[in-house]
């Protein structure tokens, strides 16, 4: 399975929570990557104008606001697809065969039909609600470690 999409979501919280501009550099130490594979992802990010970095500033910052950003528009930028994409389909099913001949377009409706089931829930959740996740987790976490 592809990981740009939390990647990248990944790399826009480490930006939108960061008090300086996060290079690439910095970026992939946290996600466990590379610094080319955050710049391939975060060049993405910026042609669809989540993100901007400038010539001679080191570090990327946020141009929407994090409850502007939808992980619809995260995933449609680093994916650079209309339409989210989840499931493929076998390529040689047998047409003479009555369920080789008929799968591919039952299949293919109700694959879109759960696309876009998961599109619609993408475009409710907010890079926000990403990272407000985030804090809930960790404090939830801080608080089990300090009574053990």
């Amino acid at each position: 399975m592809d990981t740009k999409f939390s990647t990248a979501i990944h790399t826009l919280i480490l930006i939108s929570e960061s008090e300086m501009p996060m290079n690439s550099e910095q970026i992939a130490t946290s996600v466990g990557t590379n610094a080319s594979y955050i710049r391939k992802l975060t060049t993405r990010l910026r042609k669809s104008g989540i993100i901007e970095g400038r010539r001679g500033i080191s570090g990327f910052k946020l141009v929407k606001k994090p409850e502007d950003i939808s992980l619809l528009d995260i995933y449609d930028s680093v994916m650079e697809t209309e339409n989210l994409h989840i499931f493929d389909i076998h390529q040689n099913p047998n047409d003479e065969c009555i369920v080789g001949h008929n799968i591919r377009p039952v299949l293919n409706g109700m694959f879109r039909n759960m696309e876009e089931r998961v599109e619609k829930e993408l475009s409710s959740i907010t890079l926000k609600d990403a990272i407000n996740n985030m804090r809930q987790y960790i404090n939830e976490n801080e608080k089990k470690g300090k009574k053990q």
